[in-house]
């Protein structure tokens, strides 16, 4: 299941463990006991989520293979409660790809709504920044022929270069990350990411996915959801 996003970027589910009854039968294991049909098992799940007890999310378990900007990945890295195996590039030597938007947006308001530039600014300065992306890596693969070690080469390239990791989080603390970059607070690029991960969740686990929608995605303002 993969889902193409930004211009050169993706995110793909590799590998899933576990469903909405692995973790009912680890919440009901204190009393020695396991499913008990789907409607009951639905109002357990239903519980756990309202009154935060979500130590049995941790039985189902995502690992997905992440293509995004630095400074996407950058902010992705702050959500602690998971492991990431990040390309290096101290011995890789990085790919042209960088991110380039469509549209150049104003500073946010107090509301968080954003304004595009206008079509005539937005154009120019697409064009300077694909020039300065040009430039830099033409300087990083002439250090490189010059005999310098990619691990300082790469100090010339630029946030908007597209890096990859895998990623390996519990529902627990997914549920955790899209509360926080599904929110109208997160910044647009990271939120595209959030929204296919999201969609990934509801076909995993669709009964944790409605309650966790009912208590939490619906208290966050999210904007331009797909």
């Amino acid at each position: 299941m993969q889902f193409d996003i930004l211009d050169h970027g993706f995110l793909r589910l590799v590998d899933f463990m576990g469903d909405d009854v692995a973790i009912v039968q680890a919440a009901r294991v204190s009393f020695g006991q396991g499913s008990k049909g789907e409607k009951m098992d639905r109002k357990l799940i239903d519980y756990l989520i309202a009154n935060r007890h979500e130590t049995p999310f941790e039985q189902a378990i995502f690992k997905y293979h992440v293509k995004c900007p630095i400074f996407v990945a950058r902010q992705w890295f702050r959500h602690r409660w998971s492991s990431f195996n990040e390309i290096s590039a101290r011995y890789t030597e990085m790919t042209d790809e960088f991110y380039l938007p469509e549209t150049f947006r104003t500073q946010k308001s107090r509301n968080y709504r954003y304004n595009d530039l206008p079509d005539e600014v937005n154009e120019r300065l697409r064009g300077k920044v694909e020039s300065f992306y040009r430039e830099m890596y033409q300087l990083y693969e002439s250090l490189i022929a010059e005999g310098v070690a990619k691990e300082q080469a790469r100090i010339v390239l630029p946030m908007g270069l597209y890096t990859q990791f895998y990623w390996t989080i519990n529902a627990r603390s997914l549920m955790n990350f899209l509360s926080l970059r599904l929110e109208i607070h997160a910044q647009k690029e990271i939120r595209l990411y959030a929204q296919a991960i999201e969609k990934i969740f509801r076909e995993k686990l669709p009964w944790t996915y409605d309650a966790f929608e009912k208590y939490f995605l619906a208290k966050i303002t999210v904007d331009e959801k797909n």
